[in-house]
């Protein structure tokens, strides 16, 4: 049964609708991307905060900006004598944050990478109010420029389409960033999906509903259409480690299978047991994808693409953010 927030948020967009689906379409966008409080949901992630506080105090944070915002990156180093070398970006998911990702960056460290734990807009230690795929994009490009480039980007439930988008350079005007190796957890497989479920939860007529996804070519300059994963790698053919749980209550195993069609270069591992957002941090997760990362192979700076348009040009950081500052590469 719908609550009473849901239906007064219904009434409102078939009020908008009625005089303007285009209106309806673009309130719809506006509620969909707005981001939410960083505060902890429930107890149980106030205490996963309190058990990771120690740990990201340790890290070398950096905060980057991008248009609307300012977003932070988390570098784990290994010891000297472990260090492989290699550099791995982790994305984690919407209403998450770096925090969450601990356990798995612990893992990769200790396998000898330096990872880079990037906060979205709008999440952890990051700044801002708007979140969708374009955002995160820029945002990973930052840390590109900043920390990269990258042999692997590991993206959990919203960041592996965000990973996979920047790595295939979906976005217009943001200059592709494409690793040697990508790993995807609990990911959804098309973003048309996200949004039916959106407009469905919204109460949108078949109108607002088509004008709230050409939102998309708004931002990305490219049609909701063409934000599929599978799409995405069908001119990327990196090596892709998909997992996903077959109990996954939030995104079903479906997604994982479509991307895992994509091609003879995407792997495909069940982790059932862990749903959606225990597995970031569930050890054979961790150890499956420290072993696909160390497997032998080219890295980022000689994988073969095909050319691609300029970008637009790099920003700067702001010297009045707290932490640590440099200009961006």
């Amino acid at each position: 049964m719908a609550s009473l927030v849901e239906k007064v948020t219904r009434a409102l967009f078939r009020l908008v609708a009625a005089h303007s689906p285009e209106k309806a379409g673009e309130l719809a966008f506006l509620l969909f991307t707005r981001t939410r409080s960083t505060r902890p949901q429930s107890e149980k992630e106030r205490v996963a905060l309190a058990r990771a506080r120690t740990r990201m105090a340790e890290a070398e944070t950096m905060r980057l900006l991008i248009a609307g915002s300012v977003v932070a990156t988390h570098v784990f180093r290994p010891d000297p004598g472990r260090a492989r070398g290699q550099k791995v970006l982790v994305v984690h998911g919407y209403r998450s944050r770096s925090d969450h990702m601990v356990p798995l960056a612990d893992a990769l460290v200790a396998a000898g990478h330096t990872v880079v734990c990037l906060d979205l807009p709008g999440h952890g230690a990051s700044t801002g109010k708007v979140l969708h795929l374009g955002k995160a994009v820029e945002a990973i490009d930052a840390a590109w420029r900043q920390h990269g480039p990258f042999d692997g980007f590991i993206g959990h439930s919203f960041g592996g389409p965000s990973v996979v988008a920047a790595a295939a350079g979906a976005i217009a005007d943001v200059p592709r960033r494409t690793p040697a190796r990508i790993v995807t957890i609990a990911a959804p497989s098309d973003m048309a999906d996200v949004f039916r479920w959106v407009g469905k939860m919204f109460g949108l007529g078949a109108a607002a509903q088509q004008a709230f996804e050409g939102q998309v070519l708004r931002f990305a300059g490219r049609p909701l259409s063409d934000f599929r994963v599978e799409r995405m790698l069908h001119d990327l053919p990196i090596p892709l480690l998909v997992i996903h749980a077959e109990d996954d209550k939030e995104v079903a195993f479906s997604n994982a299978e479509a991307i895992a069609r994509a091609g003879p270069h995407v792997e495909l591992m069940k982790a059932n047991g862990f749903g959606h957002r225990r597995i970031v941090a569930a050890a054979p997760v961790t150890s499956a994808i420290a072993a696909f990362l160390a497997k032998p192979g080219r890295n980022a700076d000689n994988v073969d693409l095909p050319p691609q348009p300029s970008s637009l040009p790099a920003g700067t950081l702001t010297a009045a953010q707290s932490g640590r500052v440099r200009r961006l590469a």
